[in-house]
């Protein structure tokens, strides 16, 4: 858990301190989110294939050079003089931090018998769902305090305190001792790096360059489809291709990659818009926003012990429902806000969706995992992480673009019902044109009212874009109920089912 945590938090406290690198490294703020974008395209590359190079080299071992890779990496992030030198980092970065989660899930599934797995993953969990909530509110104390710096130096001490566990407790099962390890799959490995890179690309860039109205945008469109269908083809027949698609075949895995995906999508928007919020509407610092979003983490780090105990009891299935169905009311409540909330006013609700979502990875993943053999596991998870963070950038990319078509819909709409002949807005124009004319003279008076009641059109129409967002992700996650019952009973508490070991 430890070497998730440090990755995933990496992840969110980068976002955070983007501005400043940009500032620092004499970058636009455009160029400094391929800070973000590198990254994430090495991860998603290395994340699937990580099973292979485990047999390859012996899980252990791969997974302390892994951590050793991401360190290392993390100092020269930290210490890069330009652009270049921190982008070339962070590829190295993501390509030691992709293998870091499924390597993990995989060492704490193999380590519990079923009916010990939900607290497994409970403990798993605080690396996965906590960690985005505590980046941003730790990031940006570090960069105000210190330096952007600091945010990935802070990797160092934490790397090396996992290289010592690591070295120290974890160790390969007899079946990976023994791997029989085919040929690197080359063709299986280009694909990969293609349609992840381009879905990658074409969703954080998409919405800054008007999605299809790009004709480089289209390329790449085309360019992943193409690598995509012939992955799949090509990984679906090779016995030993790099990626085996064929566990998909087991019905409670496949329905937990489809769920874990619209999870991602949830959680990650969310994380995403809310601190949005409260810095475009409300004028916060990425601190404080950071501050008043962070009870979501104590209300996850309550659910854990809970759902760990009750994971070996219920129904996991019954756990999941009520996990989504909280989680919907609450994201219903955020659907709620307006310009005058305090910084206290959502906190039950930040506090309760957090609890939820304890509520909704653990079981996902014992019953996406129930079923499976421990040989399988591995693979599997490469799949699972993949699957959950492609639906984490569908979730932030699409949640920005509704904010920004939603926000000017919502802009034409009110002034389509406010005309300019119409009463109360020539009396609202009157009145600030005559109070802001004491402050920039009687001619510029009109112009400075006229802009005034624009930049209040503007905010509210921003604000109806929120509470849209918050609203459709309330459907996503009732949504999710139904796929929830498609799921194969696991008696809770009993051997897994044949096979499962």
């Amino acid at each position: 858990m430890l070497a998730t945590f440090m990755e995933v938090l990496d992840t969110a406290i980068a976002s955070v301190a983007l501005p400043y690198i940009a500032g620092s490294l004499s970058a636009s703020t455009d160029e400094a989110t391929w800070v973000l974008t590198s990254y994430l395209v090495a991860n998603a590359v290395i994340l699937p294939a990580s099973n292979w190079f485990a047999l390859k080299f012996g899980r252990k071992n791969f997974l302390v050079t892994c951590v050793i890779i991401f360190t290392v990496s993390s100092f020269f992030c930290g210490a890069a003089p330009s652009l270049a030198f921190i982008l070339i980092a962070r590829i190295v970065q993501g390509a030691g931090g992709g293998a870091l989660q499924p390597l993990s899930q995989a060492i704490l599934l193999e380590s519990f018998p079923p009916r010990k797995r939900a607290m497994a993953m409970a403990v798993f969990a605080f690396g996965v769902v906590v960690a985005p909530v505590l980046g941003p509110t730790l990031g940006g104390w570090l960069t105000d305090t210190y330096s952007w710096r600091y945010a990935f130096y802070i990797n160092i001490p934490v790397g090396a305190l996992a290289v010592f566990m690591i070295s120290r407790f974890v160790k390969d099962p007899p079946y990976i001792k023994n791997a029989k390890v085919g040929k690197f799959d080359n063709i299986g490995f280009g694909l990969l790096a293609v349609w992840t890179g381009c879905l990658q690309v074409v969703l954080d860039k998409g919405q800054e360059d008007d999605w299809f109205g790009a004709v480089w945008l289209r390329w790449a469109v085309f360019f992943f489809v193409i690598a995509f269908v012939w992955f799949v083809i090509h990984s679906w027949r090779k016995r030993d291709s790099l990626v085996n698609l064929r566990t998909l075949k087991d019905r409670n895995f496949a329905i937990g990659c489809a769920l874990i995906m619209m999870f991602g999508v949830c959680i990650y928007s969310m994380i995403t818009i809310l601190p949005l919020f409260y810095q475009e509407l409300l004028g916060y610092t990425a601190f404080t926003a950071g501050l008043v979003v962070a009870p979501r983490g104590i209300g996850s780090i309550l659910g854990m012990p809970i759902i760990g105990w009750l994971g070996g009891k219920v129904d996991a299935r019954y756990l999941l429902t009520f996990g989504f169905i909280v989680f919907g009311f609450m994201a219903l409540a955020f659907g709620n806000v307006n310009l005058g909330i305090s910084p206290w006013t959502l906190l039950w609700p930040i506090v309760i969706s957090g609890f939820a979502l304890s509520f909704v990875f653990v079981p996902i993943t014992t019953q996406a995992y129930g079923t499976l053999r421990n040989e399988q596991i591995g693979n599997a998870s490469g799949i699972f992480n993949l699957v959950r963070n492609i639906g984490g950038s569908i979730g932030i990319s699409v949640a920005q673009t509704l904010l920004t078509r939603r926000s000017d819909f919502h802009q034409n709409q009110i002034i389509g019902s406010i005309p300019s002949s119409g009463y109360w807005f020539e009396q609202r124009a009157y009145i600030l044109s005559h109070f802001l004319g004491r402050q920039f003279g009687t001619a510029n008076g009109a112009i400075a009212g006229q802009a005034e009641i624009y930049k209040q059109i503007g905010q509210q129409s921003l604000l109806w874009a929120f509470v849209d967002v918050f609203r459709w992700m309330a459907l996503l996650g009732f949504g999710c109920i139904a796929l929830v019952w498609l799921f194969k009973k696991i008696q809770p508490g009993r051997k897994a089912p044949a096979g499962a070991h």
